[in-house]
């Protein structure tokens, strides 16, 4: 017999009006999350970045710059690699949120897929000097599809994850602000990946240069072994709160039709969707032209220069991204959500027009100010964007009956991969477009510096323009979630 679809709240009934009322000042001791728990959730970012990130930022300087693959062919495997991804994430998203076990729905794939994922990361780089283009293009796109399969294994149940730890609307921001948080350490294993392989401890015998792929073999082997042992902490140490209160006793399984289509029904959850995807659009096209820019324009051509300043301005992001989660949290708790995410991104239009005097040949040192203002928006923004998602799961579950938490992050994951992919396969085009020619093994011509500045700013600017109206159209404030909370728990108690 198929589920009554309980009634939608109506923010102006009585009860809606005396939830406000009852709205609490503080987080019940019972809502809060041990801090071990926050942080071990939060190294879980590394999985993540790593899984997602660190193939995308390092596949430029190994297969472009060290084996002169053509960009083009680049940016054609990783969209492929973003469009494997949109496959896999659903399927993830609609198992692990049907799945049984006395582990849990989440947990058991978080386990398998970190393993598996350690395990392949090294073999991205498992190809000769020497190959042809389409060998190595080919390369490129059947191992980086694999492995993203499997960092799906894991990711969907992580994200869903998150969304699980607590039913409170200000603990869901300290949940995501750890994890924001150790996410800016997890970064600076991307940030230093440019560097690490530059190392004159990989220098060639022969020509004296750094070997960029025996460097990336030795660099992933290190990161994966890492991978495998945050799996088995998160494992260990994380409990999925609404598994035994709420879903393995009463819920029925979900259908994967719901997975994509029926989330998208959700209003709160298109406006999240919409506002994600353009800041994520617009920051993913630009996101090579960051090191082109400090290496060939700031640096002089200095490749190897250049990866340190790359490795520095990723500190700088870690340093300047930590910042940036206690005082949007604190803005989150004052003002709402919805209001700290519009300070955020106001803001970050402001950072990306200041980044055409911040990247400097004469004063390289502000390249530090620049990387580490972009992160401190970052750092804000995607917590902020984690922490509503949490909402509007609320939020359905009052409109579905059901607990969907995989299923969310699976369409928001399906829906953003084929936006990056997109970004990313456009990424390339927007290299090449500034006129860039790797062949010059050396000085970029003048305009083609300028084209490469000015895409920097006007792409990302454009996609905080289209988030900000995306923002406007999400009504879940903070008084309505504590009316949506108290309504759900009139029906199906606490959790």
């Amino acid at each position: 017999m198929p589920e009554e679809t309980p009634p939608s709240i109506d923010p102006a009934s009585p009860g809606a009006a005396a939830a406000d009322a009852a709205a609490p000042a503080a987080t019940a001791a019972e809502d809060r999350v041990p801090v071990l728990q926050k942080i071990i959730y939060g190294m879980g970012t590394a999985n993540d970045m790593w899984g997602n990130w660190l193939y995308p930022s390092m596949v430029w300087p190994v297969f472009n710059i060290f084996l002169h693959v053509n960009p083009a062919l680049i940016s054609t495997a990783l969209m492929i690699n973003r469009l494997a991804d949109a496959v896999s994430d659903p399927f993830f998203g609609w198992l692990s949120d049907n799945t049984r076990s006395r582990w849990g729905r989440r947990r058991p794939y978080i386990l398998v897929g970190s393993i598996l994922s350690g395990l392949t990361l090294p073999l991205l780089f498992f190809v000769s000097p020497g190959w042809s283009e389409q060998a190595y293009f080919w390369y490129m796109v059947i191992s980086s599809s694999i492995f993203i399969t499997i960092v799906s294994c894991f990711n969907m149940p992580y994200q869903s994850l998150g969304a699980e730890l607590t039913p409170d609307y200000h603990e869901r921001t300290s949940v995501f602000s750890y994890k924001s948080a150790i996410q800016k350490i997890a970064e600076i294993g991307t940030f230093f990946a440019a560097a690490f392989i530059t190392l004159s401890w990989f220098n060639d015998p022969d020509t004296g240069e750094p070997d960029m792929l025996q460097g990336a073999r030795v660099y992933t082997m290190i990161l994966g072994a890492m991978m495998i042992v945050i799996g088995v902490l998160l494992f260990v140490f994380v409990r999925e709160r609404y598994y035994d209160k709420l879903v393995a006793r009463k819920q029925t399984k979900v259908n994967i039709a719901e997975t994509i289509w029926k989330t998208l029904q959700c209003r709160p959850f298109r406006a999240q969707l919409a506002m994600a995807l353009s800041y994520g659009l617009g920051t993913s096209m630009i996101g090579t032209l960051g090191y082109y820019m400090t290496v060939y324009y700031v640096c002089g051509s200095d490749v190897a220069l250049g990866s340190k300043w790359n490795f520095a301005m990723g500190i700088s992001s870690m340093v300047l991204g930590f910042a940036g989660v206690p005082v949007f949290a604190w803005l989150a708790h004052r003002l709402g959500k919805r209001h700290a995410m519009m300070v955020a991104q106001v803001a970050g239009i402001l950072v990306y027009i200041s980044t055409w005097w911040t990247y400097n040949p004469d004063y390289p040192a502000l390249q530090l100010l620049a990387s580490g203002s972009i992160a401190f928006i970052a750092s804000a923004f995607w917590m902020l964007y984690g922490s509503i998602g949490a909402d509007v799961i609320d939020y359905d579950e009052l409109e579905s009956g059901k607990r969907r938490e995989g299923a969310f992050s699976a369409c928001g994951s399906w829906i953003m991969k084929v936006g990056l992919a997109v970004g990313m396969g456009l990424s390339g085009v927007v290299l090449k477009l500034t006129g860039f020619d790797a062949a010059l093994d050396g000085p970029q011509a003048p305009e083609t510096l300028f084209r490469i500045r000015l895409m920097f700013i006007a792409i990302p600017i454009a996609g905080l323009l289209l988030a900000l109206v995306a923002l406007a159209r999400f009504g879940l404030s903070r008084e309505r979630m504590y009316a949506i909370r108290a309504q759900l728990e009139a029906r199906r108690g606490r959790v």
